[in-house]
């Protein structure tokens, strides 16, 4: 039994526990062990967790009771604590005690990175993302893909340097916002996803990554990118359970958890933003608008997904119910790119520090100055938007000047994909070298952003 904390704020922390079966096989488990004073769990996954006292029980699911011997399985949880957050010594599966690695190979969590860093601490005010001093900020900037897939495939947790001077070559764009692709699974250390790019080594990845983004005085936006649940409908990205390709809502099993997670550990950093669910598509599964819409917003049964489904509100909750405060986006139907009724649907966030989100290229339907005006205009009018993708598949920046020109005119924010060495086109990639070469594509924002801030 291997019990693990890989994240830790100042009043909560995400945990894991391995389950090796060294005895006779089991048709059913449940594992219990005491907590010491002040520690509680308040959800979990993989597992049916409950509290009594200070006692706490995982009981398996209904997919995972079957451990033959020297099969395993993990689970995971978020907790509360106060005092110090002691580690249990004693574990009992199905009432024999457990031998217990004592010296488990997961790192120990890093600290927070700091909330005073040179990046500015934001929040919504009316139409406008502004900073501590009032001073309206525009996210302008990059994405910068791989969390998102590198560790799912097993090949690592970045596609690409991430240290410093491959951020001051963003920061040399004279960009001030880095969007971060990432992975549920790999956050949340699930299984299926190998330990060295999992749990704590994932989550400590992150966090020194955001950190060395906001020592350069870019915002990062935390992305949640791709997700668990099975999807094999209309325009399905993949056939896989896991968190392999993009699906079209976040799944109801992981996500909330995630966020929860993510929330807690980036709460005293104000500069973070978290943007809610990369690219929405519940229009796929279903020809009604308003069924889809009402997926998007209140998550559930939906039509035409299979999985429980996580809404925008139940995202926006877990947030705000970790006691974070950071500035929310939410990006809208059809990839993003459809926000004709987000201001019906919108979540309700008691923060009042929810921004929409919007995505677009040129081979996208909302992708032309009469779209932007009818469908866009009237959300910027009511809340910050921000083009979290902007792109083109030309290998040229024709498309892309014509977006940055009216988003500029509408003194909103934009960032380009992606800072990654991919192809022009099929990226569409923004370099051709990581010290910041630009592509002829990428030619067109790097030059734009010089010189709107020289």
């Amino acid at each position: 039994m291997e019990y693990a904390v890989t994240a830790q704020w100042d009043n909560g922390f995400q945990g894991t526990v391995k389950i090796t079966n060294n005895e006779a096989a089991v048709n059913g488990w449940k594992l219990t062990f005491d907590f010491a004073a002040g520690q509680k769990v308040t959800q979990g996954w993989n597992a049916k967790w409950s509290q009594s006292a200070t006692t706490v029980t995982a009981a398996n699911e209904s997919w995972n009771g079957t451990l033959g011997t020297g099969a395993g399985t993990t689970a995971g949880f978020l907790a509360s604590w106060s005092g110090t957050n002691a580690v249990p010594t004693a574990f009992r599966l199905n009432g024999t005690p457990c031998n217990t690695d004592p010296d488990p190979t997961t790192p120990p969590p890093t600290d927070p990175p700091p909330a005073d860093g040179t990046a500015p601490a934001l929040h919504v005010s009316g139409t406008r993302l502004v900073d501590a001093a009032g001073r309206t900020r525009r996210l302008l900037g990059v994405n910068r893909s791989g969390g998102e897939f590198m560790c799912v495939q097993g090949r690592g947790i970045w596609d690409g340097p991430v240290d410093d001077a491959a951020i001051k070559a963003i920061a040399d764009w004279k960009a001030d916002a880095v969007r971060i692709p990432l992975n549920e699974e790999c956050w949340l250390g699930l299984s299926d996803i190998k330990p060295e790019y999992g749990g704590a080594h994932y989550i400590n990845a992150v966090k020194d990554l955001v950190a060395r983004v906001e020592a350069h005085g870019l915002t990062p936006v935390l992305d949640l990118h791709w997700t668990y649940g099975q999807y094999t409908g209309n325009s399905a990205g993949c056939s896989d359970v896991h968190a392999g390709c993009q699906k079209p809502m976040p799944d109801l099993r992981y996500a909330p958890s995630f966020w929860s997670s993510v929330a807690g550990t980036f709460k005293d950093d104000k500069a973070a933003v978290f943007d809610l669910f990369n690219e929405p598509y519940p229009d796929r599964a279903t020809p009604s608008t308003t069924d889809a819409w009402t997926c998007w917003r209140d998550g559930g049964t939906c039509p035409g997904i299979p999985y429980e489904v996580a809404g925008m509100q139940d995202l926006v909750d877990s947030i705000r119910a970790a006691g974070a405060q950071n500035v929310i986006l939410a990006g809208g139907l059809a990839y993003s790119n459809d926000l004709s009724q987000w201001l019906t649907y919108r979540p309700t966030d008691p923060a009042g520090n929810l921004a929409a989100a919007y995505h677009v290229y040129n081979f996208n339907t909302c992708a032309d100055e009469s779209c932007w005006n009818s469908t866009l205009a009237p959300v910027a009018a009511q809340v910050p938007l921000v083009a979290g993708e902007v792109g083109e598949n030309t290998c040229a920046h024709g498309f892309v000047d014509q977006v940055m020109k009216w988003f500029d005119d509408h003194a909103l924010s934009y960032l380009g994909w992606t800072w990654n060495t991919w192809d022009c086109s099929s990226g569409p990639s923004l370099i051709t070298s990581y010290d910041g070469t630009p592509t002829t594509y990428g030619t067109g924002l790097r030059d734009h952003l010089r010189a709107l801030n020289p």
